[in-house]
C-alpha cells in the first residue's frame, strides 16, 4: 500500500479541530440527556474513533453497542440506495434513548435504513450524531441532531474513514487528491 502523503490533496479538519469539536459535542450530549441514561450505538467500521473519543466527554451514564451495515451496489465506491446489516446491535433498545453514532453521512440512505430498524424496536429516543456530513450529496433527507462537521463534496479518509480499508488510524481527516490516487 502507498504512503498516503502520495495522494493526499489537503487536511481537510485537523486533530485540533477533530478533538476540541467532538469536545463541544459530548459536553451538549452530556446537557441534553442530563438526569437519563443513553445508550450509544456505534456503526462500525468508521465511527469506532469517534466513538471512543465521544464517549469520554459525555458525562451522562452510557453504554455502547454496535452495527456493522455495507451499503451495496456495482463497485466499493458505488452504492445502489440499499443496505445490508451485518452486524446487529445485541441490546434490547425498547424504551431506551439511543443515539446513533455515525463517521459520515452523503446520499442518507444507509442512515436512513438503520434508523428505519430501530424504530422498529421502539426507543424512547432515537438520535443521530454524525461526524462528517456531506450535507449537498444529500438523496434521502435524514435527520441529524448532532454534527461534528458539515463538510464539501469530496473523497475524503482518516480518523475512521478508509481507502480500501487502510489509513483509518490517521488523527485528522485528509482530502484525496484523485488524479495523483489514480494515476500511482
Amino acid at each position: 500500500m502507498r504512503d498516503y502523503h502520495d495522494f493526499l490533496g489537503e487536511i481537510l479538519i485537523s486533530e485540533e479541530q477533530l478533538q476540541a469539536r467532538i469536545a463541544e459535542l459530548g459536553e451538549q450530549i452530556s446537557r441534553d440527556y442530563a438526569g437519563e441514561d443513553l445508550l450509544l450505538v456505534c456503526i462500525l467500521r468508521g465511527g469506532v474513533l469517534f466513538l471512543t473519543d465521544l464517549m469520554r466527554h459525555v458525562t451522562v451514564p452510557h453504554a455502547i453497542d454496535f452495527m456493522s451495515v455495507s451499503s451495496y451496489g456495482i463497485g466499493a465506491r458505488q452504492r445502489s440506495g440499499q443496505a445490508r446489516i451485518n452486524l446487529d446491535i445485541n441490546t434490547d433498545i425498547y424504551e431506551r434513548n439511543v443515539l446513533l453514532v455515525e463517521d459520515i453521512v452523503d446520499s442518507g440512505y444507509t442512515l436512513e435504513a438503520v434508523l428505519a430498524l430501530l424504530r422498529t424496536r421502539r426507543p424512547k429516543t432515537l438520535r443521530t450524531c454524525i461526524l462528517l456530513d456531506k450535507a449537498e450529496r444529500r438523496e434521502v433527507d435524514v435527520p441529524v441532531d448532532y454534527c461534528g462537521f458539515t463538510i464539501p463534496n469530496a473523497f475524503v479518509f482518516g480518523y475512521g474513514l478508509d481507502i480500501d480499508e487502510y489509513y483509518r488510524n490517521l488523527p485528522f481527516i485528509g482530502v484525496v487528491d484523485l488524479e495523483k490516487y489514480e494515476s500511482a
